[in-house]
């Protein structure tokens, strides 16, 4: 088995976060009210539940050069050093609340925040799992937005002003769900769920009435879906993810991840409830394969159950990490008997799974046979939860979901390693540790963090990943250096309640065409957006609006490309300016060529101009690469490619 990891580590503190002198000290009620009275402000009443008056730090950056955040032993680097430190971050200390909590953002804006529909909630409690909001995915002008109890469909054509088009109950929990053409489908994992999606559960151990596996609606009729097929399966459906063939438009496959315990061969055949990795029938240690005629979508069926995680050598089921710590100071990590989540890629050929104690790469150039050729343990993780590829394919991230997602793990005592993201170079088909990525702030014991669901931001040129950590709020990230990220925009709220720990905050956070949507597990749908900054501007902003996508299912990862336009250049120009990539004369002469360039109207004079300057250029680089001034090469060739890029465009 693979293992290229992190060392272990000593049980102490090291790169936990520092208050003042004293690691320990708490601050004050007074110093909490003083520090909010100067930054922040609860909601009006007056403006309801669903419009949220954000108290923007805009610009604000406060460096905090004094925090560290070590690895320990640790070979792969860290974060960089956060802008804000505990004392001063504008997230620490926010008031508690249902549905007005106090709110702190920085570089992004909430435009509007919706409460769940009625029938969705319940209006005594945040805390009722029974209706808490759970993943997305996109069509159009339409944001779908599982539920336990179901799905609720939104008009998102007006970001700021989304509106409920339809209301679907099906309870069972934990209804993940996908878009796909006129089809949605729908995870179901409780013992609850129902095959006619009826509400009153199912009473006895064993019954034709219950549904544990993956639904599918046609929404031919987006007023009236109908479920058109139900695929049990022995573990139920936590999450699932659509894969397409390449060589085959009328099929889809649909990769399936139980994580409940298996039920009885009585309610479904060929099921069998036994934890022995020595039998071969087991129900344990496998991933399902759903085929899906397109046409006949009625049709759909398992396939089949590979034992992807078996031993090469021996064939046994078992042949990944077997559970259990992995040293002195290091997290006890779950089996691999099932994966959580799997991201597919299929321009690439490949699938991230993370599959409890392992984060595993897939083949799928045939999607109906994945097969593994990487695995990686992390003494540092105690659950692989989720997977995002970076654009070009040679980063993948994996989600530590410490705790299960209902815990407080992000406190100022916890380890920045525990409960992050790690980030895998890809080289030669293996995965090699780069480094961690983790929310800054630290959060309250009364708030569930951990890092959960998110997706990439179409920026040219840089790796920006969107993120929720639950109660931690939204965090955006950089890690186009993949040992060394940062973050450079967020969003949080406080704690639901200053009494008690409820499950809450952000399921996952997704850039759509040009928008933040947050699904919110007690409070409804999020939408943001980011707002320019030192460390985003305004051409980079421009750039990423012209990535749409007709359809987008986040673990269903779709390449992004940008047309040949001068908004890329400039996005380009502004990397290799922020990056010092020129000396500050040159860049500047640089500039005015480009806005020189782009006041033409002549077409052929407009080419000519673009490909004399891309030539200048590529000089440039050339003399970045001899030492003959300073620059960054990479950069400099980025943009000289896109202005080429733009001068085939010219007429």
């Amino acid at each position: 088995m693979s293992m290229r990891t992190s060392g272990s580590r000593s049980g102490g503190c090291t790169g936990c976060w520092r208050r003042g002198a004293d690691l320990h000290r708490k601050r004050t009620a007074s110093e909490l009210a003083a520090n909010r009275q100067q930054t922040f402000s609860r909601p009006s009443e007056h403006m309801g539940t669903s419009m949220r008056k954000t108290a923007i730090m805009g610009a604000l950056v406060v460096a905090f050069a004094a925090m560290g955040m070590g690895l320990g032993s640790s070979d792969a680097a860290a974060q960089q050093n956060p802008v804000f430190g505990p004392d001063d971050d504008p997230r620490v200390g926010l008031g508690a609340g249902w549905l007005d909590a106090e709110e702190a953002s920085w570089n992004m804006n909430l435009l509007t925040a919706i409460t769940r529909p009625e029938g969705f909630y319940n209006p005594d409690t945040p805390g009722d799992g029974r209706f808490s909001n759970t993943d997305m995915g996109f069509q159009g002008d339409l944001a779908f937005v599982g539920n336990y109890h179901g799905f609720n469909v939104y008009d998102i054509s007006d970001p700021a002003n989304p509106q409920l088009r339809t209301s679907v109950v099906c309870p069972g929990g934990q209804g993940d769900l996908s878009v796909f053409g006129n089809l949605v489908f729908m995870s179901a994992q409780e013992t609850r769920g129902r095959v006619d999606c009826g509400t009153q559960g199912v009473e006895e151990s064993v019954s034709p009435e219950r549904f544990r596996g993956v639904r599918i609606f046609d929404i031919s009729d987006l007023d009236n879906p109908v479920q058109v097929a139900a695929v049990q399966t022995c573990r139920g459906s936590h999450t699932h993810t659509l894969v397409t063939d390449p060589n085959d438009d009328a099929t889809l496959y649909v990769y399936n991840s139980g994580t409940s315990g298996a039920r009885s061969g009585d309610e479904l055949e060929g099921c069998v409830d036994v934890r022995d990795p020595d039998d071969p029938t087991t129900a344990y240690w496998s991933i399902d394969v759903i085929r899906v005629p397109l046409a006949a979508p009625q049709n759909a069926e398992l396939i089949d159950s590979p034992r992807v995680f078996a031993d090469e050598s021996t064939g046994r089921v078992a042949g990944l990490w077997e559970g259990g710590d992995h040293g002195e100071g290091t997290q006890s990590t779950r089996d691999t008997n099932m994966c959580h989540d799997i991201t597919a890629y299929p321009e690439i050929g490949l699938a991230a799974g993370a599959c409890s104690g392992n984060g595993i790469l897939f083949d799928i150039s045939n999607p109906a046979v994945p097969v593994r050729v990487d695995e990686v343990v992390d003494p540092n993780f105690a659950y692989w939860h989720s997977a995002t590829f970076n654009n070009d394919g040679t980063t993948v991230i994996f989600t530590d979901e410490w705790g299960g997602g209902g815990a407080p793990r992000c406190l100022a005592t916890d380890l920045p390693e525990w409960g992050a993201n790690a980030i895998f170079d890809i080289v030669d088909g293996k995965m090699h540790l780069a480094g961690y990525y983790k929310l800054p702030a630290p959060q309250t014991e009364l708030e569930n963090c951990v890092a959960h669901n998110g997706s990439l931001v179409p920026v040219p040129g840089r790796d920006i990943k969107v993120q929720a950590w639950y109660q931690g709020g939204v965090s955006v990230f950089d890690f186009t250096d993949s040992a060394n990220p940062y973050e450079i925009a967020f969003f949080d709220r406080g704690p639901l309640s200053d009494e008690e720990l409820f499950t809450g905050g952000y399921w996952s956070t997704y850039w759509y065409n040009g928008r933040v949507y947050g699904s919110e597990i007690s409070r409804g749908l999020d939408v943001l957006e980011l707002t320019p900054s030192e460390f985003l501007s305004q051409n980079e902003l421009d750039a990423a609006m012209l990535v749409q996508f007709d359809e987008f299912n986040p673990q269903h990862q779709p390449t992004m490309r940008w047309p040949a336009v001068m908004t890329v250049s400039r996005a380009y120009y502004d990397q290799l300016v922020r990056h010092e990539g020129l000396p500050s004369t040159r860049a500047a002469e640089v500039q005015r060529e480009m806005d020189r360039i782009d006041a033409m109207s002549d077409g052929a004079e407009k080419r000519s101009a673009l490909q004399e300057l891309a030539t200048e250029l590529w000089m440039d680089a050339r003399g970045a690469d001899a030492g003959i001034h300073a620059g960054d090469a990479h950069r400099i060739r980025t943009l000289a490619g896109s202005l080429l890029d733009l001068a085939t465009t010219m007429r």
